[in-house]
């Protein structure tokens, strides 16, 4: 039944937000009277961030995987305290998130879904999250998220109930679009018939910058241990950036959650209401089979 629920979970995370109630429902009525059905039901239509992403890790998996791989490095470089490598991959890590954010909104742009700035500032937090943790990685990549995630301190807050079943850490989204053809790697071929006078100038260039680069090597391991020190505490500060931004968007986020939850309420004071016709129906025909005993 796992399985079957994580296939069906798939194909609904994959569609629109506008079909995705509909076509939950419509599975939940068509398993009616099993288990799987009350686990369908169950299943929270995502918000908008969250969809973002999940069409993200579908139509564009390549970009996804790279976010989780430049993330793993990033680990692997705080948890060995290398200062560079470090540095390079948090510089690589805010291009990054920036551009698959770009690229996430295209998607939904193509999807007919206008993404605000704010949610755009939730799918990048989402991503970043992605990166700093491998757990939340894990969920991005289900293609089932329901909330965006944000990194709070060092770690990453509710997840979950950001996932929308907890089978779906380490299940993988299925692809829903050809990957585009990759870019073949550049090389650079040495010219076999390069000039001798070239050469050597380009001899002499080289050691004069090797005597540039010792003058400088001094002033750069001081400049090296402040800037690490900065970053540091620049993450700190996108963490917390990330926190306010998320709160401008909760409102909206709210908001449709309360929506689905009146609908389904709408559902249930209908089938009351049904429930109380058919009592009452059945009350006025005892009544009138007593008062002709009467008579």
């Amino acid at each position: 039944m796992a399985d079957e629920l994580l296939a069906i979970a798939d194909e609904l995370y994959a569609l629109s937000l506008a079909e995705f109630t509909p076509a939950r429902d419509a599975q939940a009525k068509e398993h009616k009277g099993t288990d799987l059905a009350k686990q369908l039901k169950a299943l929270k239509k995502p918000s908008l961030a969250a969809w973002v992403v999940n069409l993200l890790v579908r139509r564009d998996t390549a970009q996804v995987e790279q976010v989780l791989q430049v993330g793993a490095a990033l680990r692997e470089a705080q948890a060995s305290m290398s200062g560079d490598e470090l540095r390079q991959l948090t510089r690589q890590r805010r291009q990054l998130t920036a551009a698959v954010t770009t690229q996430a909104r295209r998607l939904a742009r193509e999807e007919g879904q206008k993404v605000t700035e704010a949610v755009a500032d939730q799918v990048e937090a989402t991503l970043t999250a992605a990166m700093a943790d491998e757990e939340a990685g894990r969920a991005v990549r289900s293609g089932m998220l329901v909330a965006a995630l944000r990194v709070s301190g060092m770690e990453v807050s509710d997840l979950g109930a950001a996932v929308a079943l907890p089978e779906a850490l380490g299940f993988e989204a299925t692809t829903r679009a050809a990957e585009p053809p990759g870019r073949p790697d550049l090389h650079v071929v040495p010219d076999p018939d390069q000039d001798e006078k070239a050469l050597e100038a380009a001899r002499q260039a080289l050691e004069e910058a090797e005597d540039e680069l010792s003058e400088a090597a001094a002033g750069l391991d001081t400049a090296s241990k402040e800037l690490a020190d900065l970053e540091a505490r620049s993450m700190q500060v996108q963490a917390e950036i990330d926190e306010l931004k998320r709160k401008l968007a909760e409102l909206e986020e709210t908001a449709e959650q309360v929506d689905d939850e009146i609908s389904d309420a709408e559902d249930v004071r209908d089938e009351a209401q049904e429930a109380v016709s058919e009592a009452t129906g059945a009350r006025d025909a005892a009544r009138k089979a007593v008062e002709k005993l009467e008579a």
